[in-house]
């Protein structure tokens, strides 16, 4: 029922050379192993322990994403396992990670998320508190933490001009960082509505769940 979806979405990310992430949450194994064995290696969960429960029964070379607000008495779940953090937007969260990175001799991969839409339920760091976040980060020792990049969502809307201009201001906050931090990498943005546009100005990493999955019960 999702190959052909999917494989249009492979080729739409292949062309601007970005990474897809399949986002499951809520799916079953069973639906995750159809996608697994279409090629797809890299899956994203907002819920730690529901990751946790996946993460045993799946192949190991899943690359797994947590891309929800997490919690830090969550991150115990996770953090031997995690590819990538989507979601890191307080000193508190990356002060509980480095714990965990440290108990587990292992580098946990992180990216920093910004608020850039018209939505107040939306988490990220403020638009106007980026730079002082990123120089406090600078200021403490987090050996066993490395931020990748930025992640971001853009606001729920028909508006496109709307969502490419959060997009865009995303892009020129990522490239400021990255002419400074070489380790800057990624720029995850854009999900099944908006991931279209999301490429177009610049993403290099996706996340899409109905598009693959089909519409949630």
């Amino acid at each position: 029922m999702f190959v052909k979806a999917l494989e249009e979405i492979v080729n739409k990310c292949t062309q601007y050379n970005a990474r897809l992430v399949a986002v499951s949450k809520t799916r079953s194994a069973e639906e995750i192993q159809q996608v697994y064995n279409s090629g797809i290696r890299d899956f994203g969960e907002n819920y730690a322990a529901e990751m946790k429960n996946k993460h045993k029964g799946l192949p190991k070379d899943i690359c797994w994403h947590f891309i929800g607000h997490l919690q830090r008495n969550k991150t115990a779940l996770i953090s031997p396992y995690v590819h990538l953090i989507h979601s890191v937007d307080r000193i508190s969260l990356l002060n509980e990670l480095e714990k965990e990175g440290l108990k587990h001799n292992r580098i946990i991969s992180c990216l920093l998320q910004v608020h850039i839409a018209r939505e107040e339920t939306k988490f990220g760091i403020l638009l106007d508190q980026l730079n002082h976040f990123v120089n406090e980060i600078k200021t403490k020792t987090f050996p066993h933490i490395s931020i990748k990049g930025l992640m971001g969502m853009a606001t729920l809307t028909d508006d496109k001009n709307q969502i490419r201009s959060e997009f865009r201001l995303l892009k020129k906050l990522f490239d400021g960082l990255t002419a400074s931090d070489k380790n800057f990498t990624i720029l995850s943005m854009g999900m099944t509505s908006d991931y279209e546009i999301a490429l177009d100005e610049g993403s290099t990493m996706v996340r899409i769940g109905s598009a693959i999955f089909g519409e949630r019960n």
